[in-house]
């Protein structure tokens, strides 16, 4: 019993909690970021739309069906960019929130951006 304690490396559980202490601290830091990721996709699909409806205004009323033509592959383009970002946002979230729950020190942090805590 005695070897089986003096084989665990106790270093690792003081790095988790020097983690654990730096996402308290840093708290307000990963509110914001939070705040910015969520305002970011708000932002983005608004923009994208505003972008669109202006360029294919534009080439309606210019009347050249090639300007049409390519305004639609413009906007199809930003559309996808749009659905990119969203996505990259929701899959980092979804791969933090599974490590949040596995690893308790990283979920302070997690939950500060996530919005969890204020």
């Amino acid at each position: 019993m005695l070897n089986l304690l003096a084989s665990i490396d106790f270093s690792s559980l003081l790095i988790l909690e020097e983690v654990s202490s730096f996402c308290d601290e840093t708290q307000k830091v990963w509110s914001l970021i939070g705040a910015i990721i969520r305002i970011l996709q708000i932002a983005i699909p608004i923009i994208i739309i505003l972008l669109g409806t202006i360029d294919l205004g534009k080439a309606v009323m210019a009347g050249d069906d090639k300007v049409i033509k390519e305004s639609q592959k413009m906007f199809i383009k930003r559309l996808i960019y749009g659905v990119v970002v969203f996505f990259v946002v929701f899959i980092v979230r979804a791969v933090f929130s599974l490590i949040g729950d596995a690893n308790a020190t990283t979920s302070t942090c997690w939950n500060a951006v996530a919005g969890k805590i204020s």
